[in-house]
């Protein structure tokens, strides 16, 4: 429905614009409702004329094969976020266009952490335009002030992937941080004193940019195996003291929670799915990588043990407990999409059941079918959810943009898709009549579990019936948020201005909710 000249109402009622970055954009239409058109995006075809006949691609360093890639005003430049917190290329790559004198870059990330609010100072001084990926802590707060020039874009991590794919965001140069490398450029994270696990979050970055840079700190001959980016994707390799901390792989969101509170939701979820008949011989499984996710897996071993039985798979992000579980024959694979401790990398590196993704394989909307419809249950955080069972992840309660998508979107298209929430935090109520920004449908949302009881959708007539007479704690989503209210009452609601900062993306391209310039 269209509202005014730049405004149209989507499917889930939300206004968002016509136009993001001077691009027109399409507005959500609803669940499987958009089919996109037209052919894949390609970058230039190149020649081996151009490239050396020994194969060796390497630069002196960065600068000189940013110089060589061309760099100029208004180019998008792309960095992957294996290293999480521990990333130390992207900084530098925007420090060496600032001394250059570039202009409105616009900054193509698979996501973004506390490390990259260094990157402030270059959106201030115009080096860099806009963030196109997740905008987390400080970088959040900066762009809900209005701060930045351009809008923000959000993607979930298959919707980057789409993004790509489909030519909605074309990257005239990629900076792949890779942890091994040969001269060629074929490049791997799971050897090399920097390993961080895997690359797959780089790899539309490899396939479909004008320009592709491989930065290691483990020069090694050819051939680099296994090759996870494949050199003949690669136009430059630099080599350079240190690219990542592996040890800042693990964050805050991905160490198992402590609270006691936390492990009974993680329990009682774990309980539900056996309860319910989810946790049988040859399941699958996906926990996402806040601590009450993380702790649902060691619950699910537990039952695993006591009944005999384990899963086909487990979706990863992989962690010391995952792995635990592959060790002991309690999971046949991992597939894993990035590893969130060193646990993971080792396991990655010897294993050969535990297996690198990536968004296209596990994600990708835009393909013929992805794994993540195929897992049976995938247990998910959420910093809001609504009576309607839409969730939000990116916003606070407060309206502060400080947290990105990830694979959440993405992984709502399971069998079933297990939220547990607590009922409020710092006591505000964690269920709202309506989330501040919707970042996934309520129809994708089965479960919502808390301490204080289990709700679920009403269109999920089966989990409802399954339930009858087992003793589980059932509600509905409207006697949950009735009991927060009475604990803590009823809070006061964010207050925006009407200027759009930032805009998510759903997982087929088009625009499901905007983010508004919040005021403190």
């Amino acid at each position: 429905m269209e509202k005014e000249n730049n405004i149209l109402v989507n499917a889930v009622n939300r206004e968002v614009p016509r136009f993001v970055n001077g691009l027109k954009v399409i507005p959500y239409k609803g669940v499987n409702k958009h089919k996109p058109e037209g052919y894949k995006h390609a970058p230039r075809i190149p020649t081996c004329v151009d490239f050396p006949s020994d194969g060796n691609k390497q630069v002196s360093n960065l600068k000189d094969a940013l110089i060589k890639s061309g760099l100029k005003d208004g180019m998008t430049i792309s960095t992957h976020h294996h290293f999480r917190n521990g990333d130390l290329i992207a900084n530098q790559v925007f420090k060496i266009a600032s001394e250059f004198g570039i202009k409105d870059l616009i900054w193509f990330p698979s996501a973004s952490f506390e490390c990259h609010s260094e990157l402030i100072k270059y959106l201030d001084n115009g080096t860099i335009h806009h963030i196109e990926g997740s905008l987390n802590g400080t970088l959040g707060r900066y762009v809900s002030q209005g701060k930045m020039k351009g809008l923000g874009v959000l993607r979930s991590h298959g919707g980057r992937y789409q993004a790509v794919q489909d030519g909605e965001v074309k990257i005239d140069i990629a900076v792949i941080a890779a942890p091994t490398a040969d001269a060629f450029g074929n490049a791997n994270g799971v050897n090399g004193p920097s390993a961080c696990g895997l690359l797959g979050f780089a790899l539309a970055d490899s396939q479909y940019s004008n320009k592709v840079i491989v930065v290691t700190d483990h020069l090694i001959p050819f051939p680099c195996l296994p090759w996870q980016i494949q050199g003949n994707y690669v136009d430059f390799v630099v080599e350079v003291d240190k690219i990542g901390i592996p040890e800042k792989i693990l964050s805050g969101t991905t160490a198992i929670t402590k609270s006691p509170d936390r492990l009974f939701l993680a329990k009682l979820t774990a309980q539900f799915c056996d309860q319910v008949g989810i946790i049988k011989n040859g399941f699958s499984f996906q926990a996402g990588a806040g601590g009450t996710s993380l702790a649902v897996g060691y619950y699910f071993a537990e039952i695993m043990k006591r009944k005999g039985i384990k899963a086909r798979f487990a979706r990863g992000g992989s962690n010391k407990f995952l792995v635990d579980m592959l060790n002991k024959g309690l999971v046949e694979f991992i597939l894993d999409g990035q590893t969130f401790d060193l646990n993971g990398v080792d396991s990655m590196r010897k294993n050969p059941n535990h297996v690198d993704t990536s968004p296209f394989t596990s994600y990708n909307f835009h393909g013929k079918g992805n794994f993540a419809q195929l897992v049976d249950v995938v247990v998910l955080g959420a910093t809001e959810v609504d009576v309607n069972f839409n969730g939000n992840v990116v916003t606070h309660s407060d309206g502060l943009l400080l947290h990105g998508l990830g694979g959440w979107q993405n992984c709502l298209f399971s069998k079933c898709t297990i939220l547990p929430i607590p009922l409020f935090r710092d006591r505000i109520p964690v269920i709202k009549d309506q989330v501040t920004t919707i970042c996934g449908p309520g129809e994708l949302i089965d479960v919502i579990i808390t301490e204080r009881g289990i709700a679920i959708n009403p269109l999920r007539t089966d989990l409802i019936e399954q339930t009858k007479g087992l003793g589980l704690p059932i509600k509905t989503i409207y006697e949950l948020k009735e009991e927060a209210e009475r604990i803590c009452g009823v809070p006061q609601k964010p207050k925006f201005q009407d200027e759009v900062v930032a805009v998510i993306k759903w997982v087929d391209g088009t625009v499901i909710d905007v983010v508004k310039k919040i005021i403190e």
